[in-house]
């Protein structure tokens, strides 16, 4: 699956000027200030920006390319919206037979069943969306968008509109469609905590233009920075727990940690987002401490904060990991770059991308 954009839009002052490509399939998150231009990309690639200009190219099919432009309802994509607007006539389980009775059956490459099972909207079907919670209103929204057999998903915002309890409540489900939908999907966001916890790339962008384009472990430590708390995020998996102490093992490269947490299936991938408040360094890996974690680690970087703290940027199992510490304790630990540390992880936040039919698991555990 893939995604190649090159566009340009002007109205009034405003100018967007986006070009970039997504070659697998995956979530990417479109993120930046509001203002930026986030929706309207999204709209410009859906083909409802009419004075947008230049090329969309969605699996090598040209929707849009100089003079060439395929009409709106003939660009294989859903959208799915801040407000959910369903068919309010309409029960849940037409809402999504709407799109998809309409759609040619050897057109269809997700299954209804499919769908309702992704997004757990059994108990839901014979409901109407007058009587549905905010995160069920969205799920539906998402699974009738998924309806019509997309090759591109685009989502602007869906949870804005959701308190914390709703949000919670329809997150789990997005993991799952992480894991199981094969197409790209453009996420828009003002949220850390959902880049974090959902994103395989992001697209960082100000002012109409794309000023980052990457892996999201690249990228988080910048839109984490900018928001005055930076964090890392590393890549693991489980290799066991240990019932007599309540730890999960966890492999990140050839190095463990243990997190407090209740098993979770063996072999199962997490993402380990640690916030760089949470991590200092030592020299020493031998001495007595409470602090479980502690990996050897190699300087990569020292970044100046404030008259009063630096950013450390420390390589742990080819992974970068940040820690904020005072000036002081940099010269009295004499660090540059390249000198040897062991990092001490204070807390974890498990962004649990589960494998099976459980739901993802996300925690903050002190360690």
């Amino acid at each position: 699956m893939s995604l190649k954009v090159d566009l340009t839009l002007s109205r009034g002052e405003f100018r967007l000027q986006a070009a970039f490509a997504v070659n697998e399939p995956g979530i990417t998150a479109v993120f930046g200030p509001s203002g930026c231009g986030k929706t309207t990309l999204l709209r410009a690639i859906a083909g409802l920006e009419r004075a947008a200009r230049g090329t969309v190219r969605v699996d090598g099919e040209i929707w849009q390319d100089g003079d060439r432009r395929q009409p709106v309802h003939r660009r294989a994509l859903g959208f799915v919206f801040q407000e959910a607007s369903l068919f309010e006539h309409l029960s849940v389980h037409d809402n999504l037979r709407y799109g998809w009775c309409r759609l040619p059956a050897q057109e269809r490459r997700i299954e209804l069943e499919e769908i309702i099972d992704l997004l757990g909207l059994e108990p839901l079907l014979q409901r109407h969306p007058r009587g549905l919670s905010g995160g069920e209103r969205q799920r539906v929204a998402i699974g009738r968008a998924l309806a019509t057999s997309p090759r591109l998903l685009l989502m602007d915002e869906p949870l804005a509109a959701l308190d914390a309890a709703r949000k919670a409540e329809i997150l789990p489900y997005l993991e799952r469609l992480h894991r199981h939908l094969k197409m790209p999907v453009l996420h828009v966001t003002h949220s850390t905590d959902e880049v974090a916890r959902l994103a395989d790339r992001v697209l960082l962008m100000e002012q109409g233009g794309i000023v980052h384009h990457g892996p999201v472990e690249e990228l988080l430590p910048i839109i984490s920075g900018e928001a005055g708390e930076p964090a890392s995020l590393l890549r693991g998996r489980v290799v066991g727990h240990h019932a007599e102490d309540g730890l999960l093992e966890i492999a990140v490269g050839p190095l463990r940690l243990l997190v407090p947490s209740g098993p979770l299936p063996k072999g199962a991938e997490l993402r380990l987002r640690i916030p760089a408040r949470d991590v200092s360094i030592a020299l020493d890996a031998e001495a007595a401490s409470s602090i479980l974690n502690r990996l050897p680690a190699r300087v990569r970087a020292i970044e100046p904060e404030s008259d009063a703290t630096c950013l450390v940027r420390l390589e742990v199992a080819g992974q970068e990991l940040l820690a904020r510490i005072t000036r002081r304790s940099v010269r009295e630990l004499g660090l540059s770059k390249g000198k040897a540390a062991v990092a001490q992880v204070m807390s974890v936040v498990l962004e649990g991308i589960q494998e099976g039919e459980s739901a993802a698991k996300r925690s903050r555990c002190d360690c």
